[in-house]
């Protein structure tokens, strides 16, 4: 029987969260993707990976380590960006059945015109790859999209009181179109990556099934299908031939799981430690198996709300807390809420990842609030 906090641990160690140094090249979550949501969203969780962003050389439009895509579930996720055309193959959808789960509601339409959701996927991407030709603001190019594309690829927006492509088959099909987003504009921004050309293969460090059993294994087909947005019958056709079965503590019961078979041994001897101000879409909070993470019922909603999440205070595999950044005017201070109290150290560690946050932003910490 595998206990959770051994789960945690071996994640800890896995996505590098127990090392002080690193890079873009050896940082593993950029296999899998570094989802960027929020402020504190990519950059910070390679920081607390041990890397130096503001090292990385990035011009206004252009980083030369790295690249931000719409990818999986449609979210904005960085990249190295030699792996880029390798990444694209790797993240496109298996099958007919697999990209219309993909794009959700937007699949009927389409298979009521009797247009294959591939087929549409490529359409769609063609004329983007035709219309972007330089930086271009989403809106313009959906204004353009929307003259560009037939009924069934489009929905009456009732936010944007208009008529535009539907969502899912807007971002899916920017990777194949070679559009990259400019990271740090909002609204978004895309613009074309020279000579780019879907990759005919990818490293299987690359493969997100591989990928995620790796960084947060072990899982269940059903939790790897939830990450990467796909049927369960598709992820076990792609199911790797040397995943091997674990049992995991899941309450009075054990659950059976998968996990490569050369991770097993760290798996078993995991002991990731440290502490770290994790973004509220760090990929350790990612993982699809919440109650392995956080197994009170209570502190799992105030980890995972509806609407705007909190970071989560890491302690040596632990979540043992929330903390939320505050800036006003020039004053930036971060809010922190331990759910147990914090010994001298532990302390000490919250305090200098608060300054390392800081720092990160780019501004002086003016305080931590402790909550009571």
């Amino acid at each position: 029987m595998i206990q959770r906090q051994q789960v945690q641990r071996y994640r800890v160690h896995a996505q590098q969260l127990d090392r002080e140094r690193g890079t873009v090249a050896d940082t593993a979550a950029l296999d899998l993707g570094v989802q960027d949501t929020g402020p504190d969203g990519a950059l910070w969780a390679l920081e607390v990976r041990g890397v130096d962003t503001a090292g990385l050389g990035a011009a206004a439009e252009h980083h030369e380590e790295l690249v931000w895509l719409w990818t999986l579930r449609g979210a904005p996720h960085c990249y190295r960006r030699a792996d880029v055309e390798q990444v694209a193959a790797a993240v496109a959808p298996w099958s007919e059945a697999d990209a219309a789960k993909r794009i959700f509601d937007a699949s009927k339409p389409l298979k009521d015109a009797g247009i294959p959701v591939l087929e549409a996927l490529d359409a769609v991407a063609g004329q983007m790859r035709a219309i972007v030709k330089e930086p271009m603001v989403k809106g313009e190019l959906s204004t353009r999209l929307h003259e560009a594309m037939p009924d069934p690829y489009q929905r009456y927006c009732r936010s944007c009181d208009a008529v535009h492509l539907y969502e899912m088959p807007f971002r899916l099909s920017a990777m194949q179109a070679g559009l990259e987003l400019v990271p740090d504009t909002s609204p978004p921004m895309l613009q074309p990556m020279a000579g780019f050309a879907v990759a005919e293969d990818y490293a299987d460090r690359l493969d997100p099934v591989r990928a995620y059993l790796h960084l947060c294994g072990p899982a269940t087909h059903k939790q790897v299908a939830e990450y990467v947005d796909a049927p369960v019958r598709e992820v076990k056709a792609h199911w790797p031939e040397d995943a091997v079965e674990v049992t995991v503590e899941d309450g009075a019961d054990g659950e059976t799981r998968w996990m490569l078979e050369a991770d097993l041994e760290a798996l078993q001897g995991a002991e990731g430690s440290g502490t770290r101000l994790l973004g509220p879409y760090d990929l350790f909070l990612q993982a699809r198996d919440r109650s392995t993470l956080m197994a009170d019922p209570a502190k799992a909603k105030a980890l995972w709300p509806v609407l705007g999440r909190p970071g989560a205070i890491l302690v040596d595999g632990e979540i043992t807390g929330l903390w939320r950044p505050r800036k006003s005017g020039k004053k930036f201070t971060v809010a922190v809420q331990p759910w147990s109290e914090l010994d001298g150290d532990e302390r000490k560690a919250v305090e200098a990842e608060a300054e390392r946050l800081a720092a990160f932003r780019g501004v002086a910490l003016t305080g931590i609030e402790f909550a009571a």
